[in-house]
């Protein structure tokens, strides 16, 4: 438990600096009764959240994330764009102006799924990068047999990521964070809805998918792009021409991006009380030697700096958040 009780300003804080800053209005006038929980940080993260009092929640433009409320307790009106959703029940896109009005028995389980998690299983599929960010319909309807059976996987990794189990089986943890983005590409609405549909892994050239799984076994060692060719059989002009058609990115570029996913690993760790370092011992162990660009990559990816992944731990707020207002 992150947070239980009925301080606004810590309770604002700490959302602020998990989700993003925000302008928080307490409608009630009995005192504010909140709980904020942490179930899982990792490529996808998942919270429970009341605030035990009707509020107003105005974060503005969402950044570089998918934010999906799932309902527990209580009731409540989120506006997307200007316009109030038919269900709380429901995702929110990168760059869509949110809004949300909770009442006082309002809990909700909130999936955060950065954008560059949901772009990395769509080009799985694609065999390239999405050129935009994904727009998906904004109501769930659990109803609907396949929408029904992805909120059912979504509770099932709440359990799973609750459990001392997790602890023990980070792979288990990485296969339900993979269930959980690909179960909602198949099983809510969107842009590219037709195009992705019954789609497995696009069919990558073995030279590619040698280099890829080179870069994943050896990503602590100061490689360079003639070991990835020599690894994957082929010559380096290849390898680049290879990653530039399937993968539409280079070598060099793909291999950055998988030491930035285990540098953030670590981060989280460390922010987690599981682990010992600073933001430079985690930028050298992943080969970044230069750490304002490490930042400046990091900060590209996931929308924060590493500093700030840091300071999760301790609930430090991000800069820009403004205070808590009651009324």
């Amino acid at each position: 438990m992150l947070f239980r009780g009925g301080d606004v300003e810590e309770l604002h804080a700490l959302v602020s600096a998990r989700f993003a800053p925000h302008r928080l209005t307490v409608l009630d006038e009995h005192p504010v009764d909140g709980r904020f929980r942490c179930v899982h940080e990792g490529g996808v993260a998942l919270y429970e959240l009341g605030y035990g009092a009707e509020v107003d929640v105005t974060p503005g433009e969402l950044p570089e994330f998918y934010n999906i409320h799932v309902p527990l307790a209580g009731d409540g009106v989120v506006t997307a764009d200007g316009v109030a959703l038919a269900s709380s029940l429901s995702v929110v896109n990168p760059g869509q102006r949110l809004s949300m009005r909770w009442s006082g028995q309002t809990l909700n389980r909130v999936l955060i799924i950065p954008r560059a998690t949901l772009d990395g299983a769509l080009a799985v599929r694609l065999g390239e990068l999405p050129s935009a960010p994904l727009r998906f319909a904004p109501v769930l309807d659990p109803r609907v047999g396949v929408v029904g059976a992805w909120l059912r996987v979504v509770r099932a990794f709440a359990e799973f990521a609750d459990s001392e189990l997790a602890e023990r089986s980070p792979l288990g943890v990485g296969h339900f964070e993979q269930l959980v983005v690909n179960g909602l590409l198949d099983a809510q609405p969107h842009m590219l809805s037709d195009t992705v549909a019954g789609r497995g892994p696009a069919v990558l050239p073995s030279a590619v998918r040698r280099a890829a799984h080179f870069c994943a076994e050896h990503a602590h060692e100061p490689i360079s792009v003639a070991d990835m060719a020599v690894a994957a059989r082929v010559s380096v002009r290849s390898l680049r021409e290879g990653f530039r058609v399937h993968l539409a990115t280079t070598p060099l570029a793909y291999l950055r991006r998988v030491r930035l996913d285990l540098a953030r690993r670590d981060l989280l760790a460390i922010a987690d009380g599981h682990g010992l370092g600073t933001v430079t011992d985690v930028a050298l162990r992943w080969g970044f030697a230069h750490l304002g660009r490490f930042t400046g990559h990091y900060r590209q990816v996931y929308g924060e700096t590493p500093s700030q992944t840091l300071r999760r731990g301790s609930g430090y707020p991000q800069k820009g958040a403004v205070s808590a207002v009651s009324g």
